[in-house]
């Protein structure tokens, strides 16, 4: 009689260790950092942050104080602490929506021995942007836009940064919601940033959306091709809305 209970219990304790070994084999979600634009904050990535993380990724979605310094002095804190976040010997996705990119390619610059995974950027002034230049003598727009925003000419900082040393997918918007901005960028532009200006060298692919700059990254197809890219290095070029709609009400998000 003592034999069974015996059994049941060293039964119980192999499928208890069994279980264990199976969840610290199981691979660890891949992280993926979010970095919001100039004036906005972490609030702006929350569809996007929700749509990754019902997709498998473990997200960090890193707030910073956008207009409160310099582009150097901003991406140093603000990565440091996702990087941790995601775990200190991880190579962490990142996804940038406007700024957020700058602040990324500043800190891989002066941090070369970090390792990172794919890339993917919204909006990237990545050669600057002409509304910098227009409007940037004046103290309104010192003020509304901070030391960071004043570094994005297309004389400014941008230029100086050297090509992308990962993985990069850009996103760039071809609708705006400010006629009077768009007509000092030169050629298309999602209102803020021209298409030509999102690209960078060294970058993978490639993708031009009938988005705005200020929404780009609550949009559907903007957050499904956030996901091809971060899933396989590549954007669907012929995906439609319909078919993105579909795709997010698949793994649950409206």
């Amino acid at each position: 009689m003592t034999r069974f209970p015996a059994l049941v219990f060293s039964t119980f304790v192999a499928l208890t260790v069994s279980q264990s070994a199976l969840a610290q084999d199981a691979p660890k979600p891949r992280c993926v950092i979010l970095l919001h634009g100039l004036a906005r904050t972490d609030a702006s990535m929350l569809v996007m942050e929700h749509a990754l993380e019902a997709a498998g990724y473990k997200t960090v979605n890193q707030d910073y104080p956008s207009r409160a310094a310099p582009v150097a002095l901003l991406a140093d804190p603000a990565l440091r602490s996702a990087r941790e976040a995601c775990a200190p010997d991880s190579t962490p996705d990142v996804v940038t929506h406007s700024m957020g990119a700058i602040l990324l390619r500043s800190f891989a610059a002066d941090h070369p021995e970090l390792t990172w995974g794919r890339v993917v950027m919204l909006g990237a002034p990545n050669h600057g942007s002409e509304i910098i230049d227009r409007f940037g003598e004046y103290t309104a727009f010192q003020a509304a836009n901070g030391p960071a925003g004043l570094q994005l000419g297309t004389e400014g900082l941008p230029g100086t940064l050297p090509p992308v040393p990962f993985e990069t997918g850009v996103i760039a918007g071809s609708q705006s919601l400010n006629p009077v901005l768009s007509a000092v960028v030169e050629g298309v532009d999602d209102g803020k940033v021209s298409i030509d200006s999102t690209r960078v060298e060294g970058m993978t692919a490639h993708l031009t959306l009938p988005v705005t700059h200020t929404f780009m990254m609550q949009n559907p197809r903007v957050i499904v091709q956030t996901r091809a890219f971060l899933d396989s290095g590549a954007f669907e070029p012929d995906l439609s809305m319909a078919e993105a709609l579909r795709r997010l009400w698949r793994i649950g998000v409206d």
